[in-house]
């Protein structure tokens, strides 16, 4: 794949950084003769270098020089390049002032921001555990009647959502008066009141899902929330817009049965910013854990909220009257896009939280505990940092005796993700455990949804899960509001199906049976597309056959994430700026939370095809007007 716009980025930012000397068109043309058909890991940090020398010169020349291109090059409406870049280009300039080029951290780095590079292979580390692994393994299910168990995710709830307003804007999330000719009254394209696949979710969605929910499970002895509270509009999002947004959700989801959350990535300010407590900053977001843990106080305890607080928002809690601890990790310490984490010589365990979860495990083992652990993203997906994903998984092998199950949310998507004990030889006799990723409230991704566990009340094993979806297609969805209907069944759907079938109300949804279905997706095609149209609740869904379905069950079997079979490629599913006449159909097509602006600027600065005529006439310019 050619890109042509990496080129021209480094040329303009090589012009402002060279102490604003001039530059002329034959320096333009000799550099663009001798590397404009570089697209290497090689040519990506070269380009490290230019930016390193600009961030050098301070965090406001970085981030003017990058939000002067961004607007030069048309990728962003104007007020989205300022307002991104303004927030986030100082945590890059931070890591690009002490980063070696090249280096481990370097590779990761181009590989994020502009996938030029491979990820490195892990850097080796053996998890320190204080006892060997006992023999034991999980609990038989015990039989006697299940209770329920609610998990949501990722409500990405918009307070600035205005019913009427376009959501044909320019923007990656719409229904806000952003214009005038947005504005209700002024536009075709009007949002109705209950939310639209181009806009994060308006407070009437959220506040029926949580209806639903008291509905369809009343008696559900808890419930799980993953994270993600805040909207998609980054560029405009500080400190005050996400302390209201937490409060507000976290008061409605008080009618709730007993909440169990975990923090989200946009659930701070910038988004993605958790600095580990290693990194020497100002930009600290110790308010975050300051806010979550006391609007968490009233569900699990002031000790836990304590903990939450000074652990960056990790904490574990006994559920009440039961041996079952819910330990909510904090993923954002091993998220890719955690720009905090590109450190020199990055930390192998951030803010102490493996030993911390190691502790907590070890615990739970000595008396004779369950354990539920919940986090955001999860940590197979293509957003984890390889290094991160591996040492966790060799704490989640060592208890997995312990652990009934993991819980996520981020990606938007309901699915699923499978450890193994050996991953380059998997089979139903090694998969030990099981990651559930729930589906999004949010319809940028898809229909609105949330799950409801059958769960065993003496081992806390997963019996069933139940899919519940509100259908946007319904002709009377935003004039009677949502209905909320079950999608699916697991076993329902899939029992019979699997070798042997599981179908007995009382039986676990054991790992291996979820290698099995594996199994069925990769030799029965039909399956597969049916699973494959269910991730998005069936909003648009496109094909998948011969390698998007190996890949696809590929990802279902890595819960660490260097086998998961993800590659990154320069401009790969970017479309950064909506098109005039998208209808928003466009929107988060890469349908996960990601949140990085900026990210995405550098990328398409790198990868639009007429970038390289605007910006040679700029630089041509600059040079003439200071000559």
């Amino acid at each position: 794949m050619k890109i042509t716009g990496c080129l021209n980025f480094a040329l303009v930012l090589a012009s402002f950084a060279a102490a604003r000397t001039p530059v002329k068109r034959d320096n333009v043309s000799t550099i663009l003769s001798d590397i404009e058909n570089a697209v290497t890991c090689a040519a990506c940090e070269a380009l490290l270098v230019i930016l390193q020398g600009l961030a050098h010169l301070g965090n406001d020349d970085f981030t003017s020089t990058i939000t002067e291109v961004c607007i030069l090059a048309g990728v962003e409406d104007s007020d989205v390049c300022a307002g991104a870049i303004s927030r986030e280009g100082p945590i890059l300039a931070h890591d690009l002032r002490q980063m070696n080029i090249p280096s481990h951290t370097a590779q990761l780095f181009c590989n994020t921001i502009f996938g030029l590079c491979p990820f490195p292979t892990v850097t080796a580390y053996n998890v320190t555990f204080p006892s060997p692994k006992p023999s034991t393994s999980r609990p038989a299910a015990s039989g006697k009647t299940s209770v329920k168990v609610v998990h949501y995710s990722d409500i990405h709830v918009d307070l600035s959502y205005e019913t009427g307003s376009s959501y044909n804007c320019t923007k990656n999330i719409c229904c806000r008066p952003y214009t005038s000719a947005d504005a209700p009254g002024n536009t075709s394209y009007p949002a109705g009141p209950y939310g639209n696949h181009a806009c994060d979710a308006p407070v009437s969605l959220e506040e029926s899902m949580y209806a639903a929910i008291q509905e369809i499970a009343p008696d559900a002895i808890f419930t799980l929330f993953t994270g993600d509270v805040v909207e998609g509009a980054v560029w405009l999002v500080n400190e005050t817009e996400v302390t209201g947004d937490l409060q507000s959700a976290y008061g409605k989801m008080s009618s709730l049965t007993q909440v169990y959350s975990t923090v989200g990535n946009h659930d701070a300010a910038p988004v993605n910013s958790f600095p580990p407590d290693a990194v020497n900053t100002t930009i600290s977001s110790q308010w975050v854990y300051d806010t979550l843990s006391s609007l968490w106080t009233s569900s699990i305890g002031s000790a836990a909220s304590a903990t939450a607080d000074r652990n960056p928002g990790a904490y574990s809690v006994l559920h009440p009257g039961s041996n079952l601890r819910i330990i909510s990790f904090n993923t954002n310490m091993y998220y890719k896009e955690n720009f905090w984490l590109y450190e020199s010589t990055m930390e192998a365990d951030p803010s102490g939280q493996l030993a911390w979860l190691v502790d907590e495990l070890q615990a739970a083992e000595d008396a004779g505990e369950r354990v539920y652990l919940i986090g955001h993203m999860p940590m197979g997906s293509g957003d984890a940092f390889y290094d991160g994903s591996n040492y966790f998984d060799q704490i989640v092998t060592r208890y997995e005796a312990v652990i009934a199950a993991l819980f996520f949310g981020h990606t938007h998507k309901d699915e699923f993700e499978i450890s193994y004990s050996n991953y380059t030889s998997q089979s139903y006799s090694n998969a030990v455990e099981i990651s559930y990723i729930a589906p999004a409230m949010t319809p940028t991704s898809g229909m609105p949804a949330f799950r409801v566990y059958s769960v065993d009340p003496e081992t806390y094993a997963i019996l069933d899960m139940t899919t519940y979806i509100a259908n946007m297609s319904d002709p009377t969805y935003q004039t009677s509001g949502p209905t909320w209907a079950k999608y699916y069944s697991v076993k329902e759907t899939y029992g019979l199906l699997v070798t042997p079938p599981l179908t007995d109300a009382y039986a676990e949804l054991t790992p291996a049976f979820w290698h099995n279905l594996t199994e069925v997706f990769s030799s029965n095609q039909t399956v597969f597309d049916e699973y494959y149209a269910r991730k998005s609740r069936g909003y648009d869904v496109a094909d998948c056959i011969g390698s998007c379905v190996t890949d696809e069950v590929c990802q279902l079997r890595a819960a660490q994430s260097q086998y998961n079979c993800v590659t990154v490629s320069p401009g790969i599913n970017f479309k950064v700026k909506r098109s005039d006449n998208s209808h928003g159909m466009d929107a988060h097509s890469d349908g996960n939370c990601q949140g990085s602006q900026t990210k995405r600027i550098l990328r398409a600065l790198m990868t639009r095809k007429d970038i390289q005529s605007k910006l040679d006439r700029r630089i041509t310019g600059f040079g003439d007007d200071n000559a």
